[in-house]
């Protein structure tokens, strides 16, 4: 197959995905709908080498993985945060439950490398979907390696729905609360989703036409370069994944202001990085056969509603130690099973459901986003690239 038809299949693949997921307004992930066309793909005529003869081989997604987690580590606020603290809580106690609900009751009904493989893609999203996948594959387990892909493919289902109806159940409260005169507008709010600008102290006589993209790039990469330095050093006293670092140094490089915040966007190539590596995601179904398919359906399914049980008993506990409602709680821990911006997207659409007063939406909007968009940045951006990095060295 020439790239360029190998390249505009591809392409395809994820703009349809993109284009369902928009028309349902989320409610079908564009991940499936990539991932099922991808599967019929490769069970038909695609070449299985299809993602490679695009343009796309691994060592051009594994750099991509490293430019994305560092510039995830600069999207860091700890201002907001320190403001979101119970949100924090509530979202890591979630993730606890998972955690817990597959390591003692997941264990009985699955294998050690199953559950290992679950969670991680279970409490995030594509970032540790495709550590475990990476790592299942070159440990030999190349079910669990398509496994990890179709967990982070299919946990929206559960995710979806589940969120929806219980912000419908919040907005509700909050609706009445504030019709009664019990509730105002919280103005501690900012948007997390503009990118703040913020001064690059160590660079701040640089005349900015000298601040190019790639000397952006630049940056970006030399950040990611140390980290990879520093896992390799301690590599002989302690196995610290590179991208555990590379997250960890993009948050200090932001924080000291050697980076800006949400770099790549800014070097105008986040688009590019993303679309290299949701192909290098679907790559990872190359080697799915139907029967792969029906032998990890009971896992998927178990894992995913265990997964959830386990979420809503830890965060309803917090949420009552927090005094933070049961329905709130619930929602920011379900989060992690989709991250940004399917949390964005559903909490704006359930108040566009509620109410069409403007005033109204505004204060369900000041109450609700927040504690939903930080939830998903704990989870999804920095617990579970952590938990992969750990999780991927018992495999």
């Amino acid at each position: 197959m020439p790239q360029m038809v190998a390249l505009v299949l591809v392409i395809a693949i994820l703009f349809i995905g993109e284009l369902v997921s928009t028309r349902t307004k989320a409610w079908i992930p564009s991940v499936f709908v990539s991932a099922v066309l991808f599967i019929i793909g490769y069970w038909t005529f695609f070449p299985k080498e299809i993602v490679s003869i695009a343009g796309v081989p691994p060592v051009v997604a594994t750099m991509m993985i490293y430019l994305l987690i560092t510039n995830m580590g600069t999207l860091l606020s700890l201002k907001q945060l320190k403001e979101q603290w119970k949100t924090i809580l509530i979202s890591l106690a979630g993730i606890l439950g998972i955690i817990v609900a597959l390591f003692t009751i997941g264990i009985l009904l699955f294998d050690f490398e199953t559950v290992v493989v679950a969670i991680p893609p279970l409490v995030g999203g594509v970032v540790s979907a495709l550590i475990m996948s990476e790592g299942a594959a070159n440990a030999g387990l190349t079910t669990l390696s398509v496994f990890a892909i179709v967990i982070y493919v299919m946990q929206g289902f559960a995710g979806y729905p589940l969120t929806s109806i219980v912000l419908k159940k919040e907005g509700k409260y909050l609706l009445n609360k504030f019709r009664q005169g019990e509730l105002t507008i919280d103005g501690n709010v900012e948007n997390s989703t503009e990118d703040t600008k913020e001064e690059l102290k160590m660079f701040k006589k640089l005349p900015a036409k000298y601040n190019t993209d790639y000397f952006k790039l630049f940056r970006l990469a030399f950040v990611g370069f140390l980290a990879y330095g520093v896992s390799t050093l301690l590599n002989p006293i302690i196995e610290i994944s590179p991208f555990v670092l590379c997250l960890l140094f993009g948050i200090i490089s932001g924080s000291i202001g050697f980076l800006e915040r949400n770099v790549l966007q800014k070097a105008n190539s986040f688009g590019i990085c993303i679309l290299v590596l949701m192909l290098f995601v679907f790559d990872a179904l190359k080697n799915a056969t139907p029967s792969m398919i029906m032998e990890i359906l009971y896992p998927l399914v178990g894992t995913i509603i265990l997964g959830v049980i386990g979420m809503y008993i830890f965060s309803f506990i917090i949420g009552k130690i927090l005094k933070v409602s049961k329905n709130m709680a619930f929602a920011v821990s379900l989060t992690a099973l989709y991250g940004f911006p399917a949390d964005y997207i559903i909490t704006n659409e359930v108040i566009k459901a509620l109410t069409e007063d403007e005033k109204e939406r505004e204060v369900l909007t000041s109450h609700m986003l927040p504690p939903m968009l930080v939830g998903g940045f704990i989870s999804v951006t920095i617990v579970s690239v952590v938990l992969a990095g750990i999780f991927v060295g018992f495999l």
